[in-house]
């Protein structure tokens, strides 16, 4: 396959797109937005013309080739990102390659927990479910109009972003016994007067605060279904 390069001006550090679906072009567009160095690579012409201009480089490509990845210097990414899930070959060619050419971090996307243990097995650094995530994400918020943001760190455990319970309004930190009762650490506290980080165990909990929180998912679950909010 003929290879078709875009290339705007240089920037800082250097990312690499696998894939330019919907979750790749996102993930590219907005790391070129933050000042990176970003090429996105894919063996559709479309895709790649409809971001060319919103990354430092594109490249039509077959990343299932040795030769092509190669040829495009793909040891020379600090991060590579490999944003495809529905072919497992192309994504599991495209991350040996990655490590196998010395990427420093190699993320992947994955579609299921199955092909995200191959994915681990051969290199990768990190696995994302962007489908999944979302759904969880979607769950908590309808489950809860308390709950305004949620990112899970691992199967284990999140960070979530709160309404103060009204059964907490007027408590401290230390009298709720949150730690012990249910795996919750308070990260920040979003005020009136202002952000407080890492607030003291002795800060006393006021109506319509916004919490910062990361603690264990099941026991999370256990507040929400015991509509302690």
């Amino acid at each position: 396959m003929k290879k078709k390069f875009y290339s705007n001006n240089s920037k800082e550090k250097q990312y690499i797109v696998i894939g330019c679906g919907r979750f790749g072009s996102a993930v590219a567009t907005k790391m070129s937005e933050f000042g990176n160095e970003v090429m996105v690579i894919d063996k559709n012409e479309d895709a790649i013309d409809d971001i060319a201009e919103k990354v430092t480089h594109a490249a039509i490509l077959d990343v299932t080739d040795e030769r092509d990845l190669k040829s495009i210097g793909l040891g020379n990414f600090d991060v590579a990102i490999v944003a495809i899930s529905s072919d497992i070959r192309a994504s599991i060619m495209a991350t040996i390659m990655a490590k196998e050419l010395g990427v420093p971090k190699i993320v992947c996307k994955a579609k299921d927990e199955l092909q995200a243990k191959v994915l681990y097995k051969i290199g990768a650094d990190r696995v994302v479910f962007p489908e999944r995530d979302m759904g969880v994400r979607l769950a908590y918020n309808l489950a809860s109009e308390n709950i305004l943001d949620q990112i899970n760190l691992d199967p284990e455990y999140s960070i979530m972003e709160i309404v103060t319970p009204q059964s907490w309004v007027g408590k401290t930190i230390i009298e709720l016994n949150l730690r012990a009762k249910y795996d919750i650490t308070v990260l920040a506290v979003k005020a009136k007067g202002g952000l407080k980080l890492m607030p003291s165990p002795k800060y006393k909990m006021e109506e319509e605060n916004i919490l910062v929180i990361i603690g264990n998912i099941d026991k999370i679950n256990d507040i929400i279904s015991n509509q302690e909010f």
